[in-house]
């Protein structure tokens, strides 16, 4: 399909990837079943939203908790330019980092990025924060906060807007 074109999106489009957001462990067998197709077509459907773009990819997530990773952070950061080049250089090193799980360029706020950040403890997000993220040329600025509780903790769009 035509990345220009909207893909059109009927109700059973819709009930794929509300099943494949929840439940990305499904069978083809046990989507067709829970959307009410048979697995020829639920398959045809499934690839005709992977090639228009709609379905990215698909992930395992994990429960970093079970992993060590009991620390999440928030970093506000702040630029000491506003370049194209500077930005560019700042996003490339900050992919690099493992313990990086978003990175969003912000407005409304006095800092130009936020992170979210995954580690096992205070020791190790001092580690990362002093050997890492403030070696990246630009960096003027940090503000962490912690995270105590996850309140709401999903990867799923919400699909009710979608007509």
């Amino acid at each position: 399909m035509n990345d220009k074109k909207l893909h059109k999106l009927d109700r059973t489009d819709r009930h794929i990837l509300d099943q494949l957001q929840r439940h990305g462990e499904l069978s083809n067998q046990e989507l067709a079943e829970r959307v009410g197709l048979s697995p020829s077509p639920c398959s045809r459907r499934v690839k005709a939203l992977e090639e228009a773009g709609i379905i990215v990819r698909r992930v395992t997530i994990l429960d970093p908790k079970k992993l060590d990773l009991s620390l999440m952070a928030i970093i506000l950061i702040g630029m000491d330019r506003h370049t194209p080049e500077r930005f560019a250089e700042f996003e490339g090193k900050v992919s690099d980092c493992e313990e990086v799980q978003e990175c969003f360029l912000i407005t409304g706020q006095d800092a130009d990025y936020m992170l979210k950040v995954v580690v096992p403890d205070m020791d190790h997000y001092h580690d990362f924060l002093l050997n890492k993220i403030t070696r990246i040329p630009g960096v003027s600025g940090v503000h962490s906060s912690f995270v105590l509780r996850r309140v709401v903790d999903s990867t799923a769009l919400p699909l009710g807007y979608l007509r």
